[in-house]
């Protein structure tokens, strides 16, 4: 009996110096003043960098903006590309990103809150190429070209997509429709939202008129993966902005077919 009760005694303080849960980004955030927010400065309209500035802007930049302000903190954008989006979140670089694709691969490291919208992906050429590309089967082709640019989900679907077609994977800096406008590749894919805005700025590219979008995708921000705390507020602040028309008004600023 008096070994049972010693190692009760061992137990419970045991239990008493184990914190019953691990510091959350929520209390940082709120303590520090500040929301550090990872993007990658080169989807637009989402996120764009002017280099000349320094600055960011577009829908992420004010979604996350509106976040701090309720948060009653400032807001930092820390600079990240696509192959580095996933890991800057789990080494602690930045508390979350701006808008993602819901990937299985990325779930696997990193948690994601509820979704916000949905893109599709698709096939962008040369308006030259016009009679050439109809549909998705025309681009699945050996002697045909598509670009993705790497860490994207559309990387991993070019392979899916067109695995008989020549794949031209580039890296940040770099981007997969600078390789069509140069000529080294036919077509690229994207969202139909990055589509839009892309065939706007460039009048020599063009959507090809395919059937329909490609992998319709639900939209969120990467959050670290075990930090409930900080993805429920995060969660119940998406719902309320929803209920809000929050979403629905900068959509509109933005043109995003929401």
């Amino acid at each position: 009996m008096k070994n049972m009760k010693k190692w009760a005694l061992a137990a419970a303080l045991t239990i008493a110096a184990t914190p019953s849960m691990a510091a959350s980004a929520l209390q940082d955030i709120l303590s520090e003043g500040v929301l550090k927010v990872g993007t990658t400065g080169d989807w637009n309209p989402m996120t764009m960098k002017d280099p000349a500035t320094n600055s960011y802007k577009g829908y992420d930049i004010d979604v996350m903006t509106e976040l701090a302000k309720d948060l009653g903190v400032e807001v930092e954008f820390v600079a990240t590309d696509w192959k580095t989006l996933v890991s800057g979140v789990t080494s602690g670089k930045y508390h979350m990103t701006g808008s993602a694709s819901i990937s299985p691969k990325r779930a696997k490291a990193a948690g994601y809150s509820i979704s916000y919208f949905s893109l599709g992906t698709v096939p962008l050429t040369l308006t030259k190429n016009a009679d050439r590309f109809q549909d998705w089967a025309d681009l699945d082709k050996a002697d045909v070209t598509v670009a993705a640019t790497l860490g994207t989900t559309q990387e991993s679907q070019v392979k899916d997509f067109f695995p008989n077609a020549k794949h031209q994977i580039v890296e940040a800096p770099a981007r997969d429709f600078q390789e069509v406008l140069s000529m080294r590749a036919d077509a690229h894919i994207t969202s139909n939202v990055e589509a839009k805005t892309l065939v706007q700025k460039y009048p020599q590219l063009m959507i090809v008129p395919v059937s329909k979008p490609k992998a319709p995708t639900p939209i969120a921000m990467l959050l670290p993966q075990a930090d409930q705390v900080w993805i429920n507020y995060v969660n119940t602040w998406i719902r309320l902005k929803q209920e809000r028309g929050f979403f629905a008004k900068i959509g509109a600023k933005w043109n995003l077919a929401l």
